[in-house]
Formats: C-alpha cells, structure tokens, sequence
C-alpha cells in the first residue's frame, strides 16, 4: 500500500468517488422461500446474504427464554471463497462470533422484542464477497430480511462505515481504504430518530475529527436509508400485485 494516494488533490478517492459518496448499492428482498425473512445486498463488491426464521419456541434449554422479551440470536459466517485468503472455519473464529454479537447488539436495539416473549428470533448472515464495509453490508442485509419476516421493529436500522484521511472524512471504504490502516469506525443508526444502535472505532482519532467523521457516517447511514426504503416499497408492491390487490 505504500505510496498508494487515497484522496487526489482534486478530492476524488481510488474508485472515483467523492468523499461522502457510496458505494453502489443493489438489494432485493424474499430470495429465499424457505426462510420467514430473507434479503441478498451488494455494497460495492461486498455482497451479503441474509436469512431470518422466527419468532418461534426457544430452541434447546428453556432456561434460556426471556419472560418478557424474545431473544434474538445472530450468527455471521463468510463464505470461504469471500476473499482473497482461503478461510479454514468459514465461521466459529473469533471475528464470527464478534461479529454475531455486534449484530445480536444492533437487532435488540431495533427489534421490538418485547412484542414476543418466551421466543427466538434467528438471524443468519454470510458474507459472500468482503471488499470493506463487511459489518454494515451484514446489518442493512438482515434489516431488510428481518422485514421481510414481518418482524416489527422501532425503525429501520442502517449502517455504514467511515475513516479519516489528509484532513477529510470518507464514507463506505473500500477494502483498498480499509486495509491502507488510519481511523476508521462503523455506526449503525435508527434514522428517523436519530438514536446509535452501534458504534465502533478501531483505532484512534482526535476528538477534534470525531464529530466530522461521525457525521460523515451518520449522512451515509441516512442516504442507506433512502435507498433501502425504495427497496422495501418495490418488493411490497410487487406482491401486492402477485396477491391481486
């Protein structure tokens, strides 16, 4: 990477983008008849599969019901083929489960579990192809198969992830952008109200550029939901239209 100039002078990125600009993204929802829920998404050239199935009884122990609110478990696997270095344990590794966990954290804060007690709600994620944004492809992937479930929830939950370079906040890095090292962070937002879901630095950053940063993601969670909003309004009315309404 080294001599490798991620924003020109003239404020364009490797790929051609501005500093505040996303990368493509393409989604559809239902590809899968199976699951209650499911959704495939590309980011650029991340492309995640998700698939959803509940809410339904406690599976194994139990003990492990919430009297007052569903459970929501979320697992993340990566396809061994996902990048360029060949995976042993597709998922099981410790960036599987971290990233399960981050993703069981940002569901709890969006589903309304509370509507499903003494339940579960499964949500499955692979990563098909990682080119940077892996976390936020996974969130904006299950949003759209959580809807798909029909699963209520406070709003729509849309990530994104932002870094700093030469002075300027960038949105959706790339894997190039991501792997060139510098600060970096991933947020998740409930856009109509604004709340965080989840937050995670990676290294450090000067609170001076935090705020710019910050807001660099947040914009591009929110322009995330623009485009995801389209996508759920088309899949709603081409089923109306299979339904005959």
């Amino acid at each position: 990477m080294a001599g490798l100039e991620l924003l020109s002078d003239q404020g364009y990125r490797v790929d051609g983008r501005r500093a505040g600009e996303l990368r493509k993204i393409q989604a559809r929802m239902g590809v899968f008849t199976q699951a209650d829920g499911s959704a495939y998404i590309e980011q650029g050239n991340t492309k995640a599969l998700a698939v959803v199935y509940g809410p339904h009884e406690i599976r194994g122990s139990r003990a492990r019901a919430l009297p007052d609110r569903a459970l929501v478990n979320c697992q993340y696997s990566s396809a061994t083929f996902s990048t360029g270095e060949r995976k042993k344990r597709p998922h099981g590794d410790r960036k599987s489960c971290e990233m399960g966990l981050q993703l069981r954290q940002t569901f709890d804060a969006a589903i309304l579990t509370q509507l499903h007690p003494r339940s579960q709600i499964d949500i499955y994620v692979q990563v098909l192809q990682a080119d940077g944004g892996t976390y936020a492809a996974c969130v904006n992937a299950a949003t759209l198969a959580v809807m798909d479930a029909g699963i209520p929830m406070r709003d729509f939950v849309c990530a994104c992830s932002a870094g700093f370079v030469d002075g300027t906040a960038l949105a959706d890095l790339s894997h190039v952008e991501e792997a060139a090292g510098g600060p970096q962070l991933a947020l998740a937002l409930l856009p109509a109200s604004g709340q965080i879901a989840l937050l995670e630095m990676d290294a450090r950053l000067h609170e001076d550029h935090l705020e710019q940063v910050l807001e660099t993601a947040a914009q591009a969670a929110r322009d995330v939901h623009t485009l995801l909003d389209r996508v759920v309004r088309q899949h709603v009315h081409e089923a109306s239209i299979l339904l005959g309404d």
